[in-house]
Parts: C-alpha cells; structure tokens; sequence
C-alpha cells in the first residue's frame, strides 16, 4: 500500500534524508491521495458491464487464456504496412521455410491495459514499446510499423477484448505485439515478408509467489547476452536460452535467474525477464544498458519516479559483490511491475534484503501502479485513455 505523507516522513527520518524532505513533499502528496484509491481498487467496480468474460478474476495467474480477437497487417513489397484488421482469435498459417522459424527473425513487445473504476481503459506508455520495437526491427534487418500504426494496433486490440480485461484491481489485459518475417526464406537472408500481429491475455501476477519477495539464483555458467550481440532489443532469440537456466533454479526453489555479463563474469545485468535495482541508502542503482541489457519501459518509468520522489538513481556498472552490502533489491519488467527480492544466492551463499510495507520497493510500485490504473494524476502524460 502506498505510504502516507506521515509515513513517507518517518522513513525519511529513519533513513537520515530529512535534508531532502522538502523536495518531495508535493510528490508525497500526490502519491497518498492513492492510498484509499489503491484500497478501493479491491472493492467492486461501479462499472456495471455485464459482459465480463465468465473467468474467477481473484486467481488469474501469469498463463495464457485467449480472448476474442487479435489483429494483424503484412507488410508490402515496398517495405510499408498496409492497413491492418481485427480478426477472431486462431491460428495463423506460416510456411515452412518462414524467417521467424528458420532464423529467429522476430520481435515482440509487452504492454498492458487497465480498467478504471468507470469502466474505461487505460494503456501505459505503448509509445515507447512502438520506439522499442523500430529499433529492434533495424537491428534484426525487418520493417516495422509507424509508432501511430502500432499504438493504433494495440488500441484496437485492447478495445475489441474489452471483457477480458478484469476488473479493477483484479489485474490487467497483458498485450503482446509480435513482429515476424513470415515471408519464405531458404539461404541465410531477410525474410521478403513481414507480419505484425497483436494479441492479448487477461493475467495476473507474473511470479506464483504473487507479491512475495522473490528469491534469485546468480547463474555463473549459462550467460543470456554478450557484447555485439542482440541482448538489448526484444528479440525472440534472447529467451529460449536461458531455459535450461531458469528450469535449474526453479527445480532448486528459487524464482528466478539473475545473469552475470559473459566478459568478466562478475558485472550484474538482468533476470530472465526483466530489470534489476539495488538500493543503498538513498541511492538507487542499476545496471546500464550497454547493448547487453534490454531497456526496459518501466525500468524507465521507475527510474523518474525515484527521483521525483527524491532519490539519487545511478545507472552504471554493478558488481556482483556489492549484493552483500545493499539495503534492498527489486525487479521491474512491464509483466512483474515492481517485485521486490527477499534473497539473492551466489555460489552457494544466500543474502537477504528489506522486504515489506516500508521498503523503497512497495512504495515505487504502488506509485506507479497508481497511475497505470488512473487512482494517482497522470502527470507526465504516461496513460492513454480508451473506450
């Protein structure tokens, strides 16, 4: 739950930061006025649609369940898209020798909608994940949409599967556009053909433990990028090898994966699927994006957020071995939010972090999720309202 200003104050205190107390205090107000919200978000949404799909809202999961419709556009000859069209949920039909099925030539973004309590739908920032994809595509050799073409894609999408977004508070409509060469290629080459396609899943908390703090395995073998490679775009080729990694951890109890560069193998860069921060004090750090790291969007977000709300954030080279002298750890990703961590283990040595109702963690995630779901003023022009 959002802190309140008296509780924002006391952490200050605890923390020996009242010397820039003064700098938040409009920020600590803006932030507490979610605090009821943030309660009420739980309670039964004065949205009176009785066309919710028939789902039990309170245990969605992180798991796919398929909506009504998904839209999808080709790419012409000339390297355009032409106008793109909803159609029912299915299958699609690749060829064989297709460049997303013989080379790995795709991409795919994540980005979510969220009902507000009168029944209308915000998107987060689908700006930024249409920049994302147009710098993956140029670096994977492929044609991208317009960023109008593809936020328009992604509003059309979330609109035409309004009733599997769940209600306030239940979780989001999580959205997923993909861009593929479809076209048939035999030789190593660009693909002649290009297909945008978006689809949606109602979901829950990514992680099983929900909002448990999670604990994280350091892999000092499998590595997930290195330097030349495509480890800072989405490109579907970074994910299938760090299976074997993440099914290791998780057969030993661990959440998840946090991966070390493949140079030196001593630099942190980020969990399987998203961004990691470490906090000290007043500072909070992560790890730079260099070409390794995948720029995540709410890694950006939550960097602003810190520092509105008067931290010092340092992107820059983190070593492993600080892990065992910070206050706090926690992940972002546009599928986990803000998830804090209870432990990190590195060659057999498990260190512990601040978890719970005052951590930095809690309070950067109920911020932000304030305004994702419309309960804290959007004032940075972050949310798109749709209907």
């Amino acid at each position: 739950m959002i802190q309140t200003r008296a509780g924002f104050r006391g952490l200050f205190q605890s923390l020996g930061l009242a010397s820039f107390q003064s700098k938040v205090g409009a920020y600590c107000n803006y932030a507490s006025r979610a605090a009821s919200s943030l309660q009420q978000a739980c309670e039964p949404s004065t949205y009176s649609d009785d066309n919710y799909a028939d789902l039990d809202w309170d245990n969605l999961g992180f798991r796919l369940l398929p909506t009504d419709f998904m839209y999808m556009v080709k790419c012409s000859k000339d390297g355009k898209f032409e106008k793109g069209q909803l159609s029912r949920y299915g299958n699609i039909e690749l060829s064989p020798s297709a460049g997303v099925l013989n080379y790995g030539q795709g991409l795919f973004e994540g980005t979510k909608a969220y009902r507000k309590q009168d029944g209308g739908l915000l998107l987060f920032r689908p700006d930024q994940n249409a920049i994302r994809m147009k710098i993956g595509a140029d670096r994977m050799c492929m044609p991208s949409p317009s960023i109008d073409q593809f936020v328009d894609a992604v509003k059309q999408t979330a609109v035409a599967n309004k009733r599997w977004v769940p209600p306030p508070g239940k979780g989001s409509l999580y959205i997923r556009p993909l861009l593929m060469g479809s076209g048939p290629v035999l030789g190593l080459a660009p693909a002649p053909e290009y297909t945008f396609l978006v689809y949606a899943s109602p979901v829950g908390n990514y992680f099983k433990e929900g909002l448990a703090p999670l604990n994280l395995h350091v892999e000092d073998e499998y590595h997930r990028a290195s330097r030349g490679g495509a480890g800072g775009v989405k490109t579907i080729s970074n994910y299938a090898p760090v299976l074997k990694a993440i099914t290791r951890a998780k057969n030993r109890g661990f959440s998840d994966v946090l991966y070390l560069d493949s140079v030196n193998k001593k630099y942190l860069e980020e969990v399987s699927s998203c961004n990691i921060f470490i906090v000290k004090g007043n500072v909070i750090s992560t790890p730079a994006t260099m070409g390794t790291i995948l720029p995540g969007i709410t890694r950006k977000s939550i960097i602003e957020i810190a520092q509105d709300l008067g931290y010092e954030v340092e992107e820059r080279v983190i070593s492993v071995d600080e892990l065992a002298n910070v206050d706090e750890v926690f992940c972002t990703g546009s599928a986990v939010v803000v998830a804090s961590v209870g432990s990190i283990t590195y060659q057999d040595k498990r260190i512990e972090y601040r978890t719970g109702a005052h951590s930095v963690s809690r309070k950067l995630h109920s911020t932000l999720i304030g305004i994702q779901m419309g309960l804290i003023e959007d004032k940075k022009g972050w949310t798109v309202e749709i209907h």
